[in-house]
């Protein structure tokens, strides 16, 4: 029986769109200040848990809700369980955006919209895949369970719970990155680096506060230092920052208000798997400040910044790097920035590393090195460690053959930086939906999904689906 996998997917394109923009509407960062006990990861990624269940059960499927944090769809019966796991939460937005991010907008092919490349979009395709297998009612040996989990982006809350009472897939793949393949993930964690509070000598600018980023897994896109004016030349200190970001094509603003200036560099957020891609506002601002004598307090906060963090996305300056034949670099980038000249001084560092370093290592390095910063360093967060399923395994090889088949291209290993559901499987994958060549957007200002892209990987997806459930 041959199937027409990308005629099957047209039929239902108008119907996928409309699914999946009722689930883009819903704004789904992980919001715990306004958690409740029935809805602890906050009303957004509840909302959108609810909505997918609730276009499933509208189609027939057999769903479930565990705790309002997590959820799967079933269709089949077997011994053996086909996974796909996505996630319905996304990264928070700033003001970056030319349109609504919330609000889908159709613009040249593609779908702009938070959430349209990670993951809603890709996680609508594999439900549509699935949902094509049953209409066309063809013969499968095994259940097929899309898992879905409500904060993939920040602490894996909601599918570790999950993973507590439900019976778990053996095999399986994330909608979450790239095709032709990722069978490899780095290993993913934080280190929040606190500076001692010392009484500080005055400069010729007191160092008042410095705040930047929004998650540890985004590059920050923009930052704002508030410096108290004391015997420096506020016209020089101006004109130099105009000179700066436009040699450096940043965007920024200057403010002297009571006694006070406030400084504002606007770069460009990004994902932190692959921070080369960003412009990290935060350590552009420290590039600039520290040129100038600051209170003793934040001279070593910003010189750290200067010194340790800008410029450096594999973390070579912190004692973070490692080179794998397989799995490639680390990459190291400081994301969140939090400094009050009579509060908290912290940063958070974000490193994503292959096999051949430990998280310990990483640490023992970067204490040895920001020993003289008096600076005390803590993990914080979920750990994940390096996950690899081999080139040869039956499950690589079966969705490198679909997705030849449907390219024409030829398929390869990969390995990424960024964190998939995948690794969570013993035999777990990332599998599209992004293609080679395109443009990566994910947590970025004005993400976008092509259409045609997102159809194909559909088509894709039910291919594959049906060769791993037959």
């Amino acid at each position: 029986m041959t199937i027409d996998w990308q005629k099957e997917v047209e039929a239902r394109k108008d119907d996928l769109l409309r699914d999946l923009g009722d689930l883009i509407r819903i704004n789904s960062v992980r919001d715990v200040e306004h958690g409740t006990k029935e809805e602890p990861l906050g009303p957004g990624p509840s909302k959108a848990l609810y909505e997918m269940l609730d276009i499933a059960k509208r189609d027939g499927f057999e769903t479930k809700n565990v705790a309002n944090v997590a959820g799967h769809i079933d269709y089949g019966e077997g011994d053996d369980m086909v996974g796909l796991l996505g996630h319905v939460d996304v990264v928070p937005v700033d003001d970056n955006w030319d349109t609504d991010p919330f609000e889908p907008v159709i613009k040249d092919g593609k779908l702009y919209a938070r959430g349209s490349s990670d993951d809603k979009g890709p996680l609508m395709a594999s439900y549509y895949a699935m949902k094509i297998i049953r209409d066309l009612k063809l013969p499968i040996s095994k259940k097929i369970r899309i898992i879905i989990g409500t904060d993939e982006e920040s602490e894996w809350y909601g599918i570790h719970r999950y993973m507590e009472t439900e019976e778990m897939p053996k095999f399986g793949f994330s909608p979450d990155a790239n095709f032709p393949i990722i069978n490899g993930e780095k290993g993913i964690l934080s280190y929040v680096v606190t500076f001692a509070d010392k009484a500080a000598d005055n400069g010729d600018f007191d160092l008042v506060s410095m705040k930047s980023g929004l998650r540890t897994n985004m590059v920050p896109g923009d930052a704002t230092a508030v410096l108290k004016v004391n015997e420096g030349n506020v016209a020089d200190m101006k004109a130099a920052f105009e000179k700066f970001i436009a040699d450096n094509s940043l965007k920024g603003e200057f403010k002297e208000e009571g006694g006070n200036v406030t400084i504002t560099v606007i770069g460009k957020g990004a994902h932190a798997q692959e921070p080369k891609f960003g412009v990290n506002s935060a350590t552009f601002l420290a590039d600039f400040l520290k040129g100038y004598k600051l209170d003793s307090n934040g001279q070593n906060y910003i010189n750290t910044i200067a010194n340790y963090m800008h410029l450096d996305y594999t973390g070579k300056k912190l004692g973070a790097y490692h080179k794998h034949d397989v799995m490639g670099e680390s990459t190291a980038s400081a994301n969140l920035f939090d400094y009050t000249n009579d509060g908290v001084k912290n940063i958070t560092i974000n490193v994503r590393h292959p096999e051949g370093i430990t998280k310990d290592e990483i640490m023992d390095n970067m204490v040895g090195i920001l020993k003289d910063a008096d600076v005390s360093i803590e993990i914080v967060g979920d750990i994940k460690t390096p996950h690899y399923v081999p080139g040869d395994d039956p499950l690589v090889q079966t969705l490198l053959a679909v997705y030849e088949d449907h390219t024409g291209e030829k398929g390869h290993e990969m390995t990424i930086g960024g964190g998939t559901y995948g690794r969570i499987l013993e035999r777990g994958v990332a599998y599209g939906a992004m293609f080679p060549g395109e443009e990566n957007v994910m947590h970025q200002p004005n993400e976008y999904m092509p259409i045609d892209s997102l159809l194909k990987a559909t088509a894709i997806y039910a291919d594959a689906i049906y060769r791993l459930a037959k």
